[in-house]
């Protein structure tokens, strides 16, 4: 959730149960769930809001890397769980897949803040500009 407050996503939706149990141990410090809707859902592929891209992030063949990367204007990036992959039926309805070319994996939220600060790094270099200034 700080990574999404700092890089002014507009929701979070996220699925199984793995945040209720860490929700007790206080990880979002910024208080930005306040700000910003954070959304438990069963199926994220049903929510897809009406021109938004879904970008999977995943190091899987055929993904292209971040850096060579134009992100949409409107993107719902999908990640992965901290310990495994996402599912290949989830990736099947992502219109995209990207990933971060690294020596080693990354957890989750490194992968989310390098994610987010491409897309702002990139202001010019999206398919529509800048959002900040």
């Amino acid at each position: 959730m700080r990574a999404a407050g700092c890089y002014g996503v507009n929701s979070v939706f996220y699925t199984g149960k793995r945040y209720e149990r860490a929700r007790d141990f206080v990880t979002d410090t910024k208080r930005v769930h306040y700000d910003i809707p954070l959304i438990g859902i069963d199926d994220l592929q049903r929510i897809i809001p009406l021109g938004c891209t879904p970008v999977a992030v995943e190091l899987v063949e055929g993904a292209r890397p971040l850096p060579d990367y134009t992100h949409p204007d409107r993107a719902i990036y999908i990640f992965g769980p901290e310990d495994g992959s996402l599912d290949a039926s989830v990736r099947a309805w992502c219109e995209e897949t990207i990933y971060i070319p690294t020596e080693g994996c990354m957890n989750l939220a490194a992968t989310v803040n390098v994610v987010l600060y491409d897309r702002l790094a990139k202001g010019l270099n999206t398919r529509s500009g800048p959002k900040f200034k």
